[in-house]
């Protein structure tokens, strides 16, 4: 700062000396005069407030100084802006808030809810550290907050929506737990009762470092499959995940538990002798994730996984007891084990029923090659949303008798067959009598299939595909072209530094939403993620190969 003033006033302009004295004043203005807040208006603009640029002044006014100033927005429940003052930082001349926002910085300031308050405003603006700062107009508007249920966080997805899942904070401390059943990799956010939204810190290779700011991106679970307890701290800014693969329970029948991903249950049927009250214990051996280990599996700590029983609450810890519960029939019976509500665990014996089918993460195209190599499993269609039973990939089309989709390699009995529509798209069912689906005509072809909305759909590739996202340029596609080996595509790409949300790989140029993410040479249709492979490389030109049939990528020298 001093250098930068030193330098100014240094200048001449027709041989006279120009000075800086300060800083001018800013104007605020607010959109709003009174607000009254609602849960509804949560995601709604209720609120903005737009200045000017506070500037240092100069001894000649045909002279513009250079634009150095910081500042702050500051939010106080006083006109003297003595207790409980909000800062934000600005980088712009105008901010909005959400009526989440705007109802968290309420809480923030200590206005009691369902209260008409006013609340001032202003930007206090500086040129430097250690400077007092100049301040603007203070603008006034009333506002009536609504509660706020610090107990709860709600589990959004990758896109920010509501996924249904809660974590729950007994204390209103900011500590969240709860059990969530999750597939590999699943990645969300959690959102504050005060509209406070968490996710990563936003460094790569920080997966349980926690951060609200702007930067931050999803959080990631490790790679498997399963249930977790889960532990979110925002006071400490970290998040853990202990997977629990398997539970065992012993007593009065004993054997090896089923999850319920789906519902968050565990579940043993066994063959009931007599009714009234049996005693069981329920325990395993979990894995314990968290920011000293990562998402390395090899790190992750074995920790001991239990419940008790505590008058008529079921409690979750390390250390286990004895669980009574009631049979209330003879024969085939089922332990249920619900944590879909952590406040609420339950232990209970019911009627068996049948489990949900899992969901396969690979399905299988047989015959839609079989002119060059029969009838095989080796064409897979990958899962990239679990919610609709999706499935994507890449295959080669060269079919005399069309082709059927099957769940499991070599179950042959099992299949999903032709309905109505065409080679390019149509609907289908399992095990019908329409027999095959019909195949397009010789090509590469992306293929997209829902199993739960039984449907099938087509798209044929051309010669050659893109990538963009490479030293964050997403400003352009940059093209791969098609190698002799059928849906294989190569080309030479130059890094120069590590790019900060990875690459992705688009189908057709211009179009962003055919595009694969990937990690570790795999790639993931839809994927959230980008390839971040060159993080890991020093700059320098390499050979980019990608194998959309076996869904696979490289990145060589």
């Amino acid at each position: 700062m001093l250098v930068v003033i030193l330098g100014f006033t240094a200048c001449d302009k027709d041989g006279d000396t120009i000075y800086l004295s300060g800083l001018t004043e800013s104007k605020l203005t607010a959109t709003q005069s009174k607000v009254v807040l609602s849960i509804e208006q949560s995601k709604d603009i209720v609120l903005s407030l737009a200045w000017t640029r506070d500037a240092l002044i100069t001894s000649d006014p045909n002279v513009a100084a250079p634009n150095i100033t910081k500042q702050v927005m500051q939010i106080a429940p006083s006109a003297d802006f003595s207790t409980n003052v909000h800062e934000l930082n600005e980088a712009s001349l105008s901010r909005a808030f959400t009526g989440a926002e705007l109802n968290a910085v309420a809480k923030n300031i200590g206005l009691n809810p369902n209260e008409e308050t006013p609340v001032y405003f202003r930007i206090a603006g500086t040129a430097g550290n250690n400077m007092d700062p100049v301040y603007s107009n203070v603008e006034v508007v009333n506002i009536t907050s609504y509660f706020i249920d610090m107990s709860i966080g709600t589990v959004l997805n990758a896109d920010g929506d509501e996924t249904g899942k809660l974590l729950y904070s007994s204390e209103s401390n900011g500590v969240y737990t709860g059990f969530m059943g999750v597939t590999s990799w699943y990645n969300y956010y959690l959102r504050e009762g005060d509209g406070l939204i968490w996710g990563n810190d936003g460094v790569d290779g920080t997966p349980f470092l926690m951060s609200s700011d702007d930067s931050k991106f999803n959080y990631w679970f490790p790679g498997m499959t399963g249930c977790y307890f889960v532990e979110v701290n925002t006071p400490k800014k970290v998040w853990s995940a202990l997977y629990i693969p398997s539970l065992q329970v012993t007593g009065s029948i004993e054997g090896e538990m089923t999850f319920d991903r789906q519902n968050d249950k565990w579940m043993y049927t066994f063959e009931a002798q007599s009714t009234g009250s049996i005693t069981v214990n329920i325990s395993g051996i979990g894995k314990q994730y968290d920011y000293a280990t990562g998402t390395d599996d090899d790190a992750a700590i074995s920790t001991p996984v239990a419940f008790y029983q505590s008058g008529n609450e079921i409690v979750y810890g390390q250390a286990g007891g004895s669980i009574s519960v009631n049979v209330p029939q003879t024969g085939e019976v089922m332990l249920v084990l619900d944590l879909s509500d952590s406040r609420n665990i339950i232990a209970k014996v019911t009627a068996a029923e049948v489990l949900p089918e899992p969901i396969p993460t690979i399905i299988y195209l047989s015959g839609i090659d079989d002119l060059l190599h029969g009838w095989t499993f080796d064409n897979q269609l990958r899962l990239y949303h679990e919610d609709n039973q999706t499935y994507a990939g890449v295959a080669y089309s060269a079919s005399e008798w069309g082709y059927s989709i099957y769940k499991e390699a070599y179950d042959w009995n099992n299949k999903f067959t032709y309905v109505s529509g065409d080679a390019a798209a149509g609907t289908m069912e399992l095990n019908g009598e329409g027999g095959n689906i019909p195949a397009p005509a010789q090509g590469l072809y992306l293929f997209d299939v829902s199993l739960k909305a039984l449907t099938y759909q087509t798209t044929q590739l051309e010669d050659v595909i893109y990538y963009s996202g490479l030293n964050d340029n997403w400003d352009s596609f940059s093209a791969l072209e098609a190698t002799d080996v059928t849906g294989v595509f190569a080309g030479s790409i130059t890094i120069t530094k590590a790019s900060a949300w990875g690459f992705k790989l688009y189908l057709f140029n211009g179009d962003w939403n055919t595009s694969f993410g990937g990690s570790e040479g795999v790639l993931y249709y839809k994927g959230n993620d980008g390839i971040t492979d060159d993080q890991k490389l020093t700059p320098g030109t390499y050979t980019l190969t990608v194998d959309l049939v076996k869904g696979t990528y490289a990145i060589t020298q």
